[in-house]
Parts: structure tokens; C-alpha cells; sequence
């Protein structure tokens, strides 16, 4: 099914209006879940609708009318918690209150508790590029309860996919933007992998003796993920649950309940930095720009095209995707069409299917 984005959003709001969230919440969670589709980053887009959300919704776990709020500031810092909604509505408004106190005193370190799967995370990151602003965003505590990565050189579960995202202004019309689960692949494409039958790339999981394996059903037979680039990406894994839930303080409001075992000790911490904080923005962005310029102008190496600055495969894929529309697959496609609120949408057109 190829659909636009416009008609994609208009279906999400309905049928999570539908399943009991308040407009404004339904308006955030579709742009986001859109954004991600339009970006070419599927395993965070409207696959989380029918699989994630609405059974959180169901069981208690997201509480789809909450509004988030602070629970505690300083002129640079704020603890947030979204009252268990949807972690794209809390996640939204961290970094909202991220970017005012860093307009103001330069940087801020903002941290976020008690909400749900927030989605991708390049999204906010997105938000202070649009203010001249550098961002990170660290994700942590989703091993708590139910761990599902192997730290370096170990073969029990005791970590999880711990996201970052980084993004850094690069001139007029341009930035960096880095986002990355530190798992050598996403929980969703080892699901989805599963359900085709498909092999895995090597590196991505270990099966429950800690053996590498290349079969996804040894990941849901006791096998685990492995941290990609081996020792250097287990220690960003760290540096996540650090930062996200031991930063953060998360484990203190964790409640039965809510969040599910996954996400009921997420913390999430952002910073954010005025990209004029040590020099005029203008001296920065040169700066910046040339850096880009000067490694896209590096020649490719063989069996690659071009080279490419992190980010840019959103960039163009969100460009692609805004004129022809979002193609959703079919199983994808099918679990919506099913769900309350989807009467009067498109029905798929199999000369359109993916």
C-alpha cells in the first residue's frame, strides 16, 4: 500500500482517538510515528501501532490521555515525567523545556521518566537543529525487568538496545544527525525477520549458549542481541544506561502497572547546547559546513556511490517519500485496516502494494 502522509496521520489520530487518547496526544504520537515512515525509518513508524501501542493502551500500560509535567527544576535542568502517556508526547515536551532553558542559559540537561516507547529519537534531536542547537539524547533502564542484549564477551541477557541520538546545525541548509540503537541491529527488524523466515546479518545475536547465529528464532529461544562494533559499542551501551536510567533516577518511579516490563524503568536524558555558545552562530555554521562539504567531496571507495554525512539517508529518503507517499506493507497494511477507527480509509490496491 503506498499512502501520503497526510492521509497516513489522519488515519493514526482516528484510531487512536478511537482507543481512548485525547486529540492533542493522538495529533503528537501520528506526526511522530509519520515522521519516522517519511524518514525511511520503518521499525518506528505505524508497525508500533497495532503491535505496541494499542495493547499498552488495553493493559494499562500507557495512559493515553496523561499530559506530561515537571517535577522538579533548575535554571539548566528539569525532571520530567509523562504520567505514563505516550513516550512521543512526554518525549516531545522534555525536549520543548530542553530548548527554553538552553535559549536562555545556554545548556540544558533535561531528564524524562514514566512514559512509554518514545519512538525515534533523531525526532527530538531534529527539534533543537531547528533552533541552531546541539542535541543528544540517551535512552536507558530497558533491561531492568526484561533484558535482552548480551554485554561484550558475556552470553546472558543483562542489557537492551539503549538508543542515542546526537545532532549538530551544519550551515544554512544542512546538519549531522546521528541515531542509532547501540544493538548491532533493532528489536523490530529481528521480529521481522522471524516472521519471513529471513536470515539475520552475522553480529546481530548470539543464540542462548552465546553462540553468534544467524537464525532469528534463536533470539526468542534464549539468544540475545550483541552490541554493534564489539567493545566500542557495548561501552556507548554503558554510557546509555548511565546516563538514561541511573542519571535519571527512573528506578524511583517505576510503578506496577504501567509501562510494561520493558518500559517501566526507561529514563531518558537530553542535552542540549546553543551552537553559539563559544562563538558568533555564523563562525560555527561556516565552520560546519565546510566540514560537511569537505567529506562528502571525498572520493567513494569501491562498491559505494558517494559518501555520505549521518542523516543523510533521512534527508532524501523523507524527500522521496513526501512527493510518491509512504509504502506500508501488506501485513503492516491488514493490521490497521482491522483496527476501530480505520472505517473510510484507503483499502489497499494491489497494483500499489510493497
Amino acid at each position: 500500500m503506498i499512502i501520503k502522509a497526510e492521509e497516513l496521520k489522519a488515519l493514526v489520530v482516528r484510531i487512536l482517538v478511537t482507543a481512548g487518547a485525547s486529540k492533542s496526544n493522538a495529533d503528537c504520537v501520528a506526526a511522530h510515528l509519520v515522521s519516522a515512515n517519511l524518514s525511511g525509518v520503518d521499525t518506528h513508524g505505524v508497525w508500533h501501532l497495532a503491535r505496541t501501542y494499542l495493547p499498552a493502551i488495553k493493559s494499562g500500560d500507557i495512559v493515553p490521555d496523561a499530559v506530561p509535567e515537571i517535577l522538579t527544576e533548575a535554571p539548566v535542568n528539569a525532571l520530567i515525567t509523562g504520567h505514563w502517556t505516550f513516550g512521543q508526547v512526554a518525549a516531545k515536551y522534555a525536549m520543548e523545556v530542553a530548548i527554553g532553558k538552553a535559549s536562555e542559559h545556554g545548556v540544558s540537561v533535561v531528564s524524562l521518566l514514566q512514559s512509554h516507547h518514545i519512538g525515534r529519537l533523531g525526532e527530538y534531536a531534529e527539534m533543537a537543529l531547528a533552533q541552531k542547537m546541539i542535541a543528544m539524547v540517551w535512552g536507558g533502564g530497558y533491561s531492568e525487568e526484561s533484558p535482552a542484549a548480551v554485554p561484550y564477551g558475556g552470553r546472558k541477557r543483562a542489557l537492551s538496545t539503549n538508543p542515542i541520538s546526537m545532532g549538530f546545525p551544519a550551515g544554512p541548509a544542512d546538519r549531522m544527525l546521528i541515531d542509532f540503537a547501540t544493538t548491532a541491529g533493532s528489536g523490530v527488524k529481528v521480529a521481522n525477520a522471524k516472521q519471513k523466515g529471513e536470515p539475520l546479518p552475522p553480529g546481530w545475536i548470539v543464540d542462548k549458549n552465546g553462540t553468534p547465529s544467524t537464525n532469528a528464532m534463536d533470539f526468542f529461544d534464549g539468544g540475545a542481541y550483541q552490541p554493534f562494533g564489539g567493545h566500542k559499542g557495548y561501552a556507548l551501551m554503558m554510557g546509555a544506561e548511565f546516563l538514561g536510567r541511573i542519571f535519571s533516577g527512573s528506578d524511583a518511579y517505576a510503578e506496577a502497572g504501567r509501562g510494561g516490563a520493558y518500559m517501566r524503568h526507561q529514563g531518558v536524558t537530553m542535552i542540549v547546547v546553543r551552537a553559539d555558545l563559544f562563538q558568533p552562530y555564523e563562525e560555527y555554521a561556516h565552520r560546519a559546513e565546510e566540514m560537511v562539504q569537505r567529506i562528502r567531496a571525498v572520493p567513494p571507495a569501491p562498491g559505494f556511490q558517494e559518501v555520505l554525512i549521518p542523516g543523510d539517508p533521512e534527508v532524501r529518503t523523507r524527500s522521496i517519500r513526501a512527493k510518491e507517499g509512504i509504502p506500508i506493507p501488506d501485513d503492516i497494511w491488514k493490521e490497521l485496516s482491522a483496527l476501530p477507527g480505520f472505517a473510510g480509509l484507503p483499502t489497499a490496491d494491489p497494483a500499489s502494494a510493497v
